[in-house]
């Protein structure tokens, strides 16, 4: 089936990637592996442009090097919505003093940008079938929507990592369990290993490394 891909940028990094070196990731191929029997056409990739912080002002770089990467995919869309950092007094737990200040970043956007696509794309008619690489439950409606409404198969790859190093333990999504048409809950170490970019990589430019920390 003609499937588009969405992938949650913001959410795949938090919950599988951060803090690993497996973050020279192909979205694309880690979808294909797991569903291979979709035939995916076009992928989405819903981020944000990071802010440079103190402590990491290499930051801004890597992602852009990192974009760059992911546009040697074929039929690749990089859609922003907005990253918030502001200092904020906030309480600690073993006063004096009772409150320090921190930054505080957020990102806002991605998930009303990814249902929107997702269901204008099933409006037009883009795509018989989507995958959606997500662990936000926000989206639980529009792909019930997708589902019932435009007759769409939606399948949902919840990126939380249950292997390797610092993983978490599973956290259980029955809302997007029940809304996907079919469901992977969770990422092995070995699955990202598997869908690493290739190091170097060559585009128009050139040829061009992950960043070294990774």
């Amino acid at each position: 089936m003609r499937t588009y891909l969405y992938v949650d940028g913001f959410n795949l990094y938090y919950s599988a990637l951060k803090g690993t070196p497996l973050r020279w990731l192909n979205p694309l191929e880690l979808a294909a592996r797991a569903f291979p029997r979709n035939a995916i056409s076009h992928t989405k990739f819903f981020t944000a442009k990071v802010a440079e912080l103190p402590g990491d002002p290499q930051q801004p770089m890597r992602q852009l090097l990192y974009w760059r990467a992911l546009r040697t995919i074929p039929n690749l869309e990089i859609i922003l919505g907005e990253f918030r950092k502001r200092i904020v007094r906030m309480a600690v737990v073993n006063p004096p003093p009772n409150t320090i200040e921190v930054f505080k970043t957020e990102e806002k956007g991605s998930d009303v940008n990814l249902a929107a696509h997702l269901l204008l794309d099933g409006f037009q008619n883009r795509y018989e079938a989507a995958i959606v690489i997500t662990g936000d439950s926000d989206l639980v409606t529009p792909i019930k929507m997708a589902r019932s409404i435009l007759k769409k198969p939606v399948g949902v790859l919840n990126p939380q990592r249950l292997s390797g190093p610092d993983c978490r333990l599973p956290r259980k999504s029955a809302g997007l369990k029940h809304a996907a048409s079919f469901y992977q809950n969770g990422l092995s170490w070995s699955q990202l290993e598997t869908a690493q970019f290739p190091n170097p990589l060559t585009d128009a430019q050139g040829s061009f490394h992950k960043p070294p920390s990774w």
